[in-house]
């Protein structure tokens, strides 16, 4: 139903709405009423990006497709499973005495893990731009954070600080402050204030993804795969014609019948046709639209599980590289919203917030081995590393019982 029927409904009977409770505007959007907060973003024109392949790409629509999900639960789950530490400014050792650090790194409220919740915002985060959390707090200690799945739109207040509106699930507005509120967008922004939408700025190579994939979904549903031609030297009588057409189109069509044996009469004959270009382009057009998907998210082809990558010696480097040109910044993107908004002033000149990404940097086991050893001053090398300094970068407790590096006093260089 679209959205004039929507509004001529609301002036039928009662009985005649309450047959009829729900209404689509536009492809698969939905809305109760002039209070739903879908119909709001509906009228805004955020309820989905139109697009030239004739697409309305709408977040749900673009997550059923396999690059985007894979991209999104690749980043999701990255940010979600790796430490996210409070530390001392003053000695770079752990802050686990604080309240923050816990909430951080094992539990942000009640009912989620420290994984979930970083997995749900970083997804919120690509998908829409920005994520939100409420701080539950006593004064100035911070209880829990909540994410918040409603609509969230921030506002910039005549002395510059922010306000959030929030639509509850339920239709019911309320407006937080920037103090109530932990906000971490995407780097991207055209007001500063909110993120770019990665699902909305690659919308177009999106559409076409989906329209290639239901190209190939209608094509093994109803359409038929034509290897080649029937040939017959004189001319077919109208019985037998009548009855190949019936047979080719009950039980020859669609892929459920392929590769299904013929049974030819009157001396005809099956000539098979060479492979033209047209599939190998469509093939070629899907696997092109992976990475036309995949680059605004800053994914290597061997992460998106590619047939024709090379798994080689090369894919420990792409992994490196993942790390510091797509991850990174969604690191000091949390980083820097952390410190902003969840550490007091006092606290900001104490306290930093950091993920240890070394596990996922460093190289092979051997080659740990090698470098922490040469670090330790192991074969006449000069040493420039101490042993709780190795066993930090390990995320390793210290120990005072170890002893010093060949050729120092007890962390004191010759």
């Amino acid at each position: 139903m679209g959205l004039f029927n929507f509004l001529n409904r609301s002036k039928e009977t009662p009985s005649a709405q309450t047959s009829a409770p729900r209404a689509m505007a536009g492809d698969s959007v939905v809305f109760s009423g002039f209070h739903d907060p879908a119909f709001k973003e509906f009228v805004r024109g955020g309820a989905g990006q139109e697009t030239a392949a004739g697409v309305t790409v709408t977040v749900e629509k673009a997550m059923k497709n396999t690059t985007v999900i894979r991209c999104v639960s690749l980043l999701s789950f990255s940010i979600g499973m790796l430490p996210l530490h409070l530390h001392w400014s003053a000695d770079n050792t752990k802050a686990d005495d604080h309240t923050l650090f816990k909430i951080l790194h094992r539990r942000p409220n009640v009912w989620q893990t420290a994984f979930e919740f970083r997995c749900f915002m970083e997804q919120r985060l690509l998908q829409k731009g920005d994520a939100y959390a409420l701080k539950v707090r006593n004064g100035d200690r911070i209880l829990q954070l909540v994410p918040l799945t409603g609509d969230v739109v921030p506002r910039q207040r005549t002395d510059w600080s922010l306000e959030y509106v929030y639509t509850r699930p339920d239709g019911r507005k309320v407006v937080y402050g920037q103090e109530d509120i932990f906000h971490v967008r995407y780097g991207l922004s055209e007001d500063g204030i909110t993120g770019l939408s990665l699902v909305k700025q690659a919308a177009e190579a999106i559409a076409l993804a989906i329209q290639t994939e239901r190209a190939a979904a209608r094509l093994f549903k109803n359409g038929m795969i034509v290897g080649g031609a029937i040939t017959h030297n004189g001319q077919l009588s109208p019985e037998s014609f009548d009855r190949l057409n019936t047979e080719m189109s009950d039980y020859f069509a669609g892929a459920d019948n392929a590769h299904r044996w013929m049974i030819l009469e009157e001396g005809m004959e099956a000539k098979p046709f060479a492979q033209t270009g047209r599939e190998s382009q469509q093939i070629e057009t899907r696997g092109h639209q992976i990475e036309e998907v995949s680059r605004p998210f800053g994914v290597p082809r061997p992460l998106l599980n590619v047939k024709d990558t090379s798994w080689g010696s090369g894919i420990d480097v792409l992994g490196q590289l993942f790390v510091r040109y797509g991850l990174n910044p969604q690191f000091e993107s949390w980083q820097q919203a952390i410190y902003r908004d969840l550490l007091t002033d006092r606290e900001q000149d104490q306290l930093e917030p950091k993920f240890n990404a070394g596990a996922l940097l460093r190289g092979s086991m051997k080659d740990q081995a090698e470098f922490f050893a040469r670090g330790l001053g192991s074969g006449g090398h000069q040493p420039w590393l101490e042993p709780n300094e190795v066993r930090g970068w390990l995320d390793m407790p210290p120990s005072n019982d170890l002893p010093p590096p060949p050729g120092q006093n007890k962390g004191t260089a010759q």
